[in-house]
């Protein structure tokens, strides 16, 4: 795959500053912080785009968060505004009030509860900061539906979705970011596994895959394909009903 980082980095901190002059003029950028490699370089196509005045992260641990050092690193790198909002008390607090309600939750549930308070956070700090949220979903993830519906999926403008796993990495290093976000063994911080041993595969075999379509084991490719076609869904406006009355008062 032949991929020139510097010009797809320039091309798409251009896209950002354009988008913001025409929705959203003044106004911030805000970014869940992770401390992984897509919110880490998210943050620095902004910081470059708009300048690190404008810029703002927003760190949202449910309770204690092991990698916290790596939001920290990043934040301090860019020298941006950011805000710790932990997010345990209104997790704990809902899981009780379903399970008051007579709602056994399943565990994917619980999994996929946290990013969707992350994104009514976000939008909070947002409308009160003067401020557009910044989707970090890539292509190779959105490609398998490796995101939370409502959740990590969703923000007012999305840099990065156009890139698989390795070019964003790519971009990363022309951003100059520390290696060791760059780098980072992608996991959803949700279910306590590295997101490779969830899929069955490599982000290298995906990357490969959605870009060449070429791959060597038969099982993964149904697997992949198996996996783009059920979560579509995710990755287009809702399905609506449009009722129209038949013509000729019939």
């Amino acid at each position: 795959m032949n991929f020139n980082a510097e010009k797809a980095t320039k091309a798409t901190v251009e896209w950002i500053r354009k988008w913001f002059e025409k929705n959203g003029p003044g106004c911030n950028a805000i970014i869940g912080i992770s401390g992984g490699k897509d919110s880490s370089v998210a943050a620095a196509l902004c910081v470059e785009a708009l300048g690190k005045d404008r810029v703002i992260g927003v760190m949202m641990p449910n309770g204690d968060q092991s990698d916290i050092d790596m939001a920290n690193l990043l934040v301090e790198h860019l020298e941006i505004e950011h805000y710790v909002i932990n997010i345990k008390g209104a997790f704990d607090y809902l899981l009780q009030q379903i399970e008051d309600a007579g709602i056994t939750l399943s565990e994917n549930s619980k999994i996929n509860l946290p990013p969707r308070l992350r994104m009514s956070t976000l939008y909070a700090v947002g409308q009160s900061r003067n401020g557009r949220v910044i989707n970090t979903s890539n292509l190779s993830e959105d490609w398998i539906g490796y995101s939370t519906q409502y959740g990590d999926s969703v923000g007012d403008m999305s840099p990065m979705s156009g890139f698989v796993t390795a070019e964003i990495r790519a971009i990363g290093r022309v951003l100059g970011l520390p290696s060791v976000l760059v780098d980072k063994i992608p996991a959803d911080g949700l279910s306590n596994e590295i997101d490779e041993d969830r899929f069955g595969f490599t982000y290298e075999v995906l990357d490969r895959y959605i870009r060449t379509g070429e791959i060597d084991d038969p099982e993964i490719k149904n697997r992949i394909d198996t996996l783009h076609e059920r979560n579509q869904f995710k990755l287009r406006f809702m399905d609506c009903f449009r009722y129209e009355e038949e013509k000729n008062g019939v």
